[in-house]
């Protein structure tokens, strides 16, 4: 059995966990295919949060706390950088997670595309399923925003946007971390999509995908980035392999991260049907073949998509594993 797994961001790390964790009861393959749209530099430096984020989880380097970064991190370069000015002063990069971008950096500038470098980075973590970055090319996720360029609360933002109507686009990174969504915005670009392409074994993995799952990631910002990468989508949505999502929603609010803020830029309800109803029925022309809701959103509907209830607390490897077989057991 061979499966395909579209994810990003922390939630589809360790949703991972229970891909494996499945797998190997049932002797299956997996492929990660992982978004790229969070990708920066950095002081000269190649950071890719998703695949890192996804390569620590699985390598057991992350750190279970904070749900990012590394296990045991410390801080001593970004102090240093604080003492000399450096920007961008709101991302800071820890020493341990320091030397994988350093590494990376390195191979890029070699003439290594992102996928060989991710290959080789995983040597050391053995994560126990393929990773591989949605494309090589450079794909960005940009916030076009208004308002101030400072933080500041929603009334005031808001004032800030009447003030100055102006409209900027902005890395995500920053619209999160930085300003914590805290801006008038008004859309999401995916720079550099139009020209990508997948990276090399990302088509051949889905064609010989037996399924391919769709990560309980944000949708916005995890998985759109992915399948906006010409003729992704369309190997997902015309292959042969059932396609099953896993809702990043349970009883209205997002299982953690910024989902909702996302999906109300897009208009878009926060809830398991409003997430269902975005990614679409597969018959329909959408991307899904089945939809699995938590307990709390039994009943709930999407055209075209068979939907089924079942535990998404990702409380453990264990539960995660009963989560993937549910989502299995749908087609």
């Amino acid at each position: 059995m061979r499966i395909v797994v579209l994810t990003g961001g922390i939630g589809g790390a360790r949703f991972l966990l229970g891909v494996r964790a499945y797998a190997g009861e049932v002797e299956a393959e997996v492929t990660a295919l992982v978004n790229v749209g969070d990708d920066l530099l950095l002081h000269g430096l190649k950071v890719c949060p998703d695949l890192d984020s996804v390569m620590y989880t699985l390598g057991g380097g992350a750190d279970p706390e904070r749900g990012w970064g590394r296990v045991g991190e410390t801080w001593t370069v970004r102090s240093e950088l604080a003492a000399y000015g450096a920007e961008p002063a709101w991302f800071g990069l820890g020493d341990k997670d320091l030397a994988t971008h350093l590494v990376r950096t390195t191979m890029l500038n070699a003439g290594y595309p992102l996928s060989q470098v991710t290959e080789a980075l995983a040597t050391r973590w053995q994560p126990g399923v393929r990773l591989l970055p949605a494309t090589d090319d450079r794909l960005e996720t940009h916030v076009v925003v208004s308002g101030r360029s400072e933080p500041a609360s929603p009334a005031v933002a808001n004032r800030a946007a009447e003030l100055d109507g102006g409209q900027r686009a902005i890395h995500f990174q920053e619209w999160w971390v930085r300003y914590r969504a805290d801006l008038p915005t008004h859309r999401f670009v995916f720079v550099g999509a139009e020209t990508a392409k997948p990276a090399p074994g990302v088509l051949e993995a889905i064609g010989a995908a037996d399924v391919v799952l769709v990560a309980p990631s944000n949708p916005v910002v995890s998985i759109a980035p992915i399948l906006a990468v010409p003729g992704l989508r369309d190997a997902v949505v015309d292959g042969r392999a059932p396609v099953v999502g896993v809702s990043p929603i349970i009883g209205g609010a997002p299982v953690r991260g910024m989902a909702d803020r996302c999906l109300a830029v897009l208009g878009v309800e926060c809830s398991a049907a409003g997430v269902g109803g975005l990614y679409g029925g597969r018959s329909a022309g959408g991307l899904l073949d089945g939809w699995l809701v938590a307990p709390e959103d039994a009943g709930t509907l999407v055209p075209d998509v068979t939907v089924r209830s079942a535990p998404l607390r990702m409380t453990d490897e264990a539960a995660t594993a009963a989560m993937v077989r549910a989502a299995l057991e749908l087609v």
